[in-house]
């Protein structure tokens, strides 16, 4: 700025700033490009996606968040769309591609009114009222579920799990999901109920087949005894859980200890084993057979525990410290010395078991059983990986299903329910939010149009076949991709619980509206990495993506 001839400096040498149409219609197409990435995803037909960081390692998925999280994105309103796929992962388990995929498709609808001179403001009305509508729509087509409906929920995993590429096991591993979900599912006073997935635990053993994968009702600790004398198998076992080293404790402060005598030396020696004998001796006293230790055990101290018939491991994850704490009601004591007999918990069996070429210990059969673990098995790290992400998302369906107690159909069937509704309810409101809310019903198309799309259908011809459906009272209509057509979702089972569409629609409505008020970016220059790389001068905006142009991953989309 120039007041005269001096000059005066507001921002920094270097900052770039975008102000107006210009820095609206860059993120926009930022988004639009994140929103793009995943869309060929959706769906039992979606396609998976090959991610090479930069340090070699491969990633192979069809999961709208995992895809999101590998993916380098700089660009900042691309960032807020990452944002949303790691929300809708984090509330509902399931629905981040089609979150990504609503946002992208509200601000797309959006730079078409904002082409007719629609303000954005007003836009951003529009489409508020719009999804506090469409919530209202979703609640009251919702249908009823409770934990007791084990087939309508494992039609819920199956369904999240469809367009994985477990999809040919989806049944089994539906079922394993709930089966996992039912036992450690907790009462709550209003007859509901809650879930902590902490309590399931999912260990992943390479070898086998997808089919061998299993539910264990109880916890695997992915160690094996520390001594071969010790029992394989112990029946009726006593638990003691140690976060405390069956070890001489070394000093905390230099110390040096001079010995004249060589039978000084042996009083020394003998203490340090007197020392590991006590501990052992109180671990027996205890009534313990089964000692699971956080922290190290001392090579003697193996020998004693093992002379004496107990069954031990060490280096314990805490998590599973925690675990085995719920499932067998013992208490994790910090001090060997203060383990009592009221501390020691009870299973049915703890024996060692060789699952490929790795031994683990199995706890099982105990009475507080509020701790599952399933193991899965495949051919591949590739594939045991994505069976881990499909049953985390079946896991967490059935999850928030057991919790809300609603579901809804999928398909599109919902979404185009939805859009039925808003446009009915457009002419009310009037003004121009009345076309914001006719933008919004047609954004909540794009879910059946790329499930079409992605099936190689015609998704004009289908989407005028499911609105002439919903206008007959179909609710139920929506794409069978399979059969290449319209169908009842209920005849198929194509169910989800209503807070996947719920979080997509909140998480999209506000990324898009949060995106359509900003008219100004400022972006500092990015300091230059020490080497001179690609982000040094002359290499775009730092943590811009290069605004000019939107650079960076998205220039060719």
């Amino acid at each position: 700025m120039l007041t005269g001839q001096t000059p005066i400096l507001v921002l920094k040498e270097g900052t770039k700033r975008e102000k107006g149409r210009g820095a609206l219609s860059n993120n926009i197409q930022a988004a639009k490009a994140i929103a793009d990435s995943v869309r060929s995803t959706l769906g039992p037909r979606g396609l998976d996606k090959m991610l090479v960081d930069s340090m070699g390692d491969v990633v192979v998925t069809n999961d709208g968040v995992t895809i999101l999280k590998e993916m380098d994105v700089e660009h900042p309103a691309a960032k807020m769309l990452v944002e949303v796929a790691k929300t809708q992962d984090q509330e509902a388990g399931d629905g981040t591609t089609t979150a990504v995929v609503l946002a992208g498709e509200l601000l797309k609808r959006a730079e078409g009114l904002i082409e007719q001179n629609i303000h954005p403001t007003i836009i951003s009305q529009g489409y508020r009222l719009a999804s506090q509508k469409a919530l209202e729509t979703l609640q009251a087509v919702s249908q009823p579920v409770t934990i007791a409906d084990h087939e309508l929920l494992s039609r819920i995993a199956v369904t999240s799990m469809a367009s994985k590429s477990v999809s040919f096991n989806r049944d089994m591993l539906g079922e394993l999901a709930v089966k996992a979900v039912t036992a450690v599912a907790e009462k709550k006073s209003d007859n509901g109920h809650t879930v902590d997935l902490d309590n399931i635990q999912l260990i992943k053993k390479q070898g086998g087949a997808m089919a061998d994968t299993q539910l264990i009702e109880g916890v695997i600790v992915d160690k094996e005894k520390v001594h071969s004398a010790m029992p394989t198998r112990v029946e009726s076992p006593k638990i003691a859980l140690l976060d405390a080293a069956l070890e001489i404790k070394k000093t905390e402060i230099d110390a040096k200890i001079e010995i004249n005598d060589p039978t000084q030396l042996n009083a020394f020696l003998q203490e340090e084993e007197n020392m590991l004998r006590r501990m052992v001796d109180q671990v027996k006293k205890s009534g313990a057979n089964v000692v699971l230790c956080q922290k190290g055990i001392d090579d003697l101290a193996q020998h004693f525990l093992a002379k004496e018939g107990i069954y031990a491991v060490r280096r314990v994850k805490k998590s599973d410290m925690e675990k085995l704490a719920k499932a067998t009601g013992a208490n994790i004591v910090s001090k060997v010395s203060e383990l009592m007999p009221e501390d020691v918990g009870h299973a049915g069996l703890v024996e060692e078991r060789k699952i490929g070429e790795d031994s683990l210990t199995f706890v099982t059969g105990a009475k507080k059983a509020k701790a599952v673990s399933i193991l899965i098995r495949g051919g591949t790290e590739h594939v045991i990986d994505e069976i881990e992400r499909s049953l985390d998302d079946a896991l967490n369906v059935v999850a928030v299903a057991v919790e809300d107690g609603r579901y809804v159909f999928g398909g599109g069937a919902t979404a185009e329910e939805i859009a039925m509704h808003l446009r009915d309810y457009a002419a009310k409101v009037g003004g121009r939010e009345q076309i914001a809310f006719e933008s919004f019903a047609e954004a909540l198309e794009a879910v059946p149009r790329t499930l079409a799309e992605n099936a190689g259908l015609d998704p004009i011809d289908i989407l005028i076949e499911l609105r002439k459906a919903h206008k007959n009272h179909e609710e139920r209509a929506g794409v069978n991709v399979l059969a290449g057509k319209v169908g009842d979702m209920g005849e198929i089972h194509v169910i989800e619980p209503i807070r996947v569409g719920r979080q997509a629609i909140e998480s999209a409505t506000d990324a898009a509206v949060m995106i359509l008020r900003i008219d100004d970016v400022i972006a500092s220059k990015s300091s230059p990495p020490p080497s001179g790389g690609p982000g040094g001068p002359g290499g775009g905006m730092g943590g811009m993506g290069g605004m000019g142009g939107m650079g960076g991953d998205f220039g060719e989309d």
